[in-house]
């Protein structure tokens, strides 16, 4: 096996959601690229007009600390800078800035776990609506069941059923 194939699940461990995109921090992705934290950020600087704010953007000190209050056991350390986040398409160009070839197949084995997880995602939007079409369809036929229900129950008897069969004479 691959010494620079990882499993799946460790990428998809290292992978969060802000302001509603699923990004990765700078320092995961040096540790899956085999760099420091600061060289890779070093490598971004040198070509920022590479990563819009689509591509990457900085945590503000309030998810920064909703992250590590997230994770109990925090391994990011003593940063003196709110981290770094880049979304499937700057972690493309990560590959290309850092023009390494262990950066071009961790690239491409994340991207593989982006897309994976967007068909999980698919999936489940899929039966989802299948389910609320299911309920709806039986909230309706049980509101109808209901209803006839409490029509019969509701109905009161004005005058008492007589009695069916033999009378007995009495004296």
């Amino acid at each position: 096996m691959d010494k620079s194939v990882i499993p799946s699940e460790s990428i998809v461990n290292k992978i969060y959601v802000f302001r509603d995109q699923k990004v990765m921090l700078d320092s995961d992705l040096a540790e899956l690229y085999r760099v420091e934290t600061k060289r890779l950020n070093e490598q971004v600087k040198r070509n920022i007009s590479r990563f819009p704010k689509s591509f990457m953007f900085q945590l503000t000190r309030e998810e920064w600390l909703n992250l590590k209050s997230q994770n109990a056991t925090s391994r990011w350390g003593g940063r003196r800078k709110t981290p770094f986040v880049f979304t499937e398409h700057g972690i493309l160009m990560l590959s290309s800035v850092l023009n390494s070839d262990i950066a071009v197949k961790m690239s491409v084995q994340i991207i593989e776990t982006f897309v994976q997880l967007r068909k999980i995602a698919n999936n489940y939007e899929e039966i989802m609506s299948k389910i609320k079409q299911m309920e709806s369809q039986y909230n309706n036929q049980f509101g109808e069941l209901y209803e006839a229900l409490q029509q019969l129950l509701s109905k009161k008897e004005e005058k008492p059923r007589q009695k069916i069969g033999y009378k007995k004479n009495r004296k």
